[in-house]
């Protein structure tokens, strides 16, 4: 195969990856379908291009992934040069990079493959380890209450708003998602400060007390 023939394949599997992902979810998707679904004539060219399922949604979901990465980083650097100490332009520094992919039939697919990568058990670490959500947690931490913090808050928040923006995702494109966005920063907040109960508190210290 010559170097433009492997470069149409590997553009055509990606292709029909992210449709299929993003349709369908991850684990039901077999490297056999995308192969198929590409025009390629086995799935052996999968795997010549990404070595297995995991290889090819990291590649699926990266050049989106960068993207957001790059986003996310700018709305920090201006949260730290203005001496920010509040939550609710964290919470948009979540929300907002992803939510810029919604203008995209593309960008719409990412963010429906990227809700069913976190809803997967275990999640895929990637996401969760990328340079600007470490940076993310880190700047909120001090601002979180050893409960919520404890609790596992900020990844229930960063689930929750890819859940929110993967469900947008699937509806008409043609909608103006300004209100959903703010809400949703909005609830992402309240989800981050929302007071931790006496009774989940209690639950909570009998679960990690030594026996």
């Amino acid at each position: 195969m010559s170097e433009p023939e492997a470069a149409d394949t590997r553009s055509a599997l990606l292709t029909a990856a992210r449709r299929l992902f993003a349709d369908h979810g991850i684990e039901p998707v077999s490297l056999r379908s995308v192969a198929r679904a590409a025009g390629a004539r086995n799935v052996g060219a999968v795997q010549y291009h990404f070595g297995n399922r995991d290889g090819l949604v990291r590649a699926v979901m990266a050049p989106y992934q960068a993207a957001v990465e790059i986003r996310r980083d700018a709305l920090l650097d201006e949260y730290e040069a203005s001496g920010g100490s509040a939550v609710l332009p964290l919470a948009a520094a979540l929300v907002r990079p992803w939510a810029a992919e919604l203008a995209t039939v593309e960008g719409r697919q990412y963010l429906r493959i990227l809700g069913h990568a976190l809803g997967q058990i275990p999640p895929m670490e990637d996401l969760l380890t990328s340079a600007s959500l470490v940076r993310w947690r880190d700047l909120l931490e001090p601002l979180l209450s050893p409960n919520a913090v404890r609790l596992h808050r900020r990844f229930t928040s960063l689930r929750f708003a890819a859940y929110e923006l993967a469900a947008r995702a699937r509806i008409d494109p043609s909608r103006d998602s300004r209100l959903f966005e703010s809400q949703l920063i909005d609830l992402v907040a309240g989800l981050l400060l929302a007071p931790v109960s006496d009774e989940t508190r209690r639950r909570a210290l009998s679960r990690t007390a030594p026996t």
